[in-house]
């Protein structure tokens, strides 16, 4: 009757498949790096730097706050398109969200490695969906250009 509930950690690559799976459209594109975490890490948890070479589509990211592992910036994507994102930054997870577009990166120790994980897309206003256009694509994309910085 007292018995323990079980309990779970999820590691942050396992997590983002575990929200990603909740919205129709979403695709997460995983890959192993033959590199050390902290390495990978410092491109990828480098928002304002980085991480715009790693993502196709972005064109400027600019932190405009930060309390905490909580963050807000302003983006613009290399079609024209702007938004302003929030969500949570920390080790190994980036979770940045708007009406419109969502990011979502992560990445955890893997052997001598890092397995990282690349979802996002833009939103369908008013609905938990992402449209399903060049997803995988992106996903890929993002890959490629983090193994060619490393």
């Amino acid at each position: 009757m007292n018995e323990p509930w079980p309990i779970t950690d999820l590691d942050p690559v396992r997590r983002l498949h575990a929200l990603a799976s909740g919205i129709r459209g979403a695709h997460v594109t995983e890959a192993h790096i033959d590199t050390p975490f902290e390495r990978v890490w410092d491109l990828l948890g480098d928002l304002e730097g980085a991480f715009g070479q790693v993502v196709p589509d972005m064109e400027q990211l600019h932190v405009v706050g930060r309390h905490g592992e909580r963050v807000e910036a302003t983006v613009r994507s290399r079609y024209g398109m702007r938004a302003r994102l929030r969500g949570v930054q920390r080790p190994g997870w980036c979770w940045l969200q708007s009406r419109f577009l969502l990011i979502g990166v992560a990445a955890a120790p893997e052997g001598p490695g890092t397995r990282v994980a690349f979802t996002g897309g833009v939103r369908l206003p008013t609905h938990a969906a992402l449209i399903p256009l060049g997803v995988r694509r992106e996903g890929s994309r993002s890959v490629q250009r983090l193994t060619a910085l490393l």
